[in-house]
């Protein structure tokens, strides 16, 4: 990226959308028969929603999975140009009062615990429909979904489930990234259980690392998030996952320093002989995790360059003094995260996980959207 490509703002944020549909089609085939949804929620993991559900509509994709509400209402009027019949879920369950919403925009409630499956049996015979959903069973998360007790008393009450199609039982996966530990077989065969007391219906259980799991935790719907975005679902394998995102900043000043200077906020880096500092353009507020203080590098034309000192809201600084003047100078743009530094590395970096730092990045970039290879 060149600095007379640079926009007004300083940073560009390129978002592959291609790369995307490209890892969707390859999550597709990977499932086959099964069907392969897209989880889209949180604004599609911080990519932009309004660009990536259209495209992988226009794909193929037919079920798109979001958290809350208002996400699901923001999914369908993007689908509605490019494929109306598509559905959608939405995992937060249902909001007292608003069973209406979900029939006015088509969407699929996820019910998470009894209260809710009476509410919509309610509602159905209310307007005298059966109306779907789909159903959370809670296999070991412990979070959303029915517990145990509330599992024994659907299985002995089918009754309670009349005017809902359950249009899929559906379970989430607590450790399916750590492909070691046995808590995904032991969730595979609750929900197994689960499903030979209920009345029969479709099932989803896989995540993005389920996927990889084998086709036994395929089940009739696959639900990747984070492998569509580039993370790598497969952490102790290389990644298969094509990279969605990258974030170039303009160099703003550099600067020469000496010991004993210091830079940034607690003078936290100190100098320890002649130096080159420079300063970059983005912070905390742009989702720069303040954690990667003092940790991993960016890339100048190529070559890496430690960050020093404390991210700030609004700036970066880096130690450029083995490069070239004429490489770090002002206006220079540089790599933050890309090719040379994949999302998993910055995460790794910052102590956290790739999805924390896509759906971080914030609204100053200039973003661009290409569907290149």
């Amino acid at each position: 990226m060149t600095s007379d490509q640079t926009p007004r703002a300083g940073a560009i944020l390129t978002v592959d959308v291609g790369a995307v549909v490209a890892n969707w089609t390859q999550l597709r085939d990977r499932v086959a028969p099964a069907e392969c949804s897209a989880v889209v929620k949180a604004d599609a993991y911080g990519l932009g929603a309004a660009r990536v559900v259209p495209a992988l509509a226009a794909a193929g994709c037919r079920t798109f999975v979001v958290a809350q509400l208002e996400e699901a209402l923001a999914v369908r009027r993007a689908l509605e140009p490019v494929a109306p019949e598509a559905q959608v879920f939405s995992l937060g369950g249902l909001p007292p009062g608003y069973e209406g919403e979900f029939i006015a925009g088509r969407i699929l409630p996820v019910l998470n615990h009894l209260g809710e499956i009476a509410a919509w049996r309610a509602f159905t015979a209310s307007r005298g429909e059966v109306l779907p959903a789909v159903i959370h069973i809670d296999t070991g998360m412990n979070r959303l979904g029915l517990g145990p007790d509330e599992l024994d008393e659907l299985a002995g009450h089918p009754d309670w489930l009349e005017g809902i199609n359950v249009r899929y039982w559906m379970t989430h996966l607590a450790c399916a990234d750590e492909f070691d530990n046995p808590m995904t077989g032991e969730q595979l065969e609750r929900f197994r259980s689960a499903l030979a007391r209920l009345p029969k219906a479709k099932a989803s259980f896989a995540n993005s690392s389920g996927i990889f799991h084998g086709a036994d935790h395929h089940f009739d719907l696959a639900r990747p998030g984070c492998a569509l975005y580039g993370v790598n679902p497969t952490p102790h394998l290389p990644n298969p996952m094509r990279g969605t995102v990258r974030l170039d900043a303009r160099l703003l000043q550099v600067r020469n320093c000496s010991a004993p200077m210091t830079v940034g906020y607690g003078a936290a880096h100190k100098v320890t002989g002649p130096a080159r500092i420079a300063t970059i353009g983005v912070g905390y507020a742009d989702g720069y995790l303040r954690s990667l203080s003092g940790k991993g590098h960016v890339f100048v034309d190529g070559v890496a360059a430690p960050i020093v000192g404390r991210i700030s809201m609004d700036l970066i600084t880096i130690d450029v003094t083995g490069l070239p003047e004429n490489v770090a100078q002002a206006g220079r743009m540089v790599e933050l995260i890309g090719p040379s530094r994949p999302v998993d590395t910055v995460a790794a970096e910052a102590g956290t996980i790739g999805y924390e730092v896509l759906t971080s990045l914030g609204q100053r970039y200039h973003r661009v959207y290409v569907s290149g290879e």
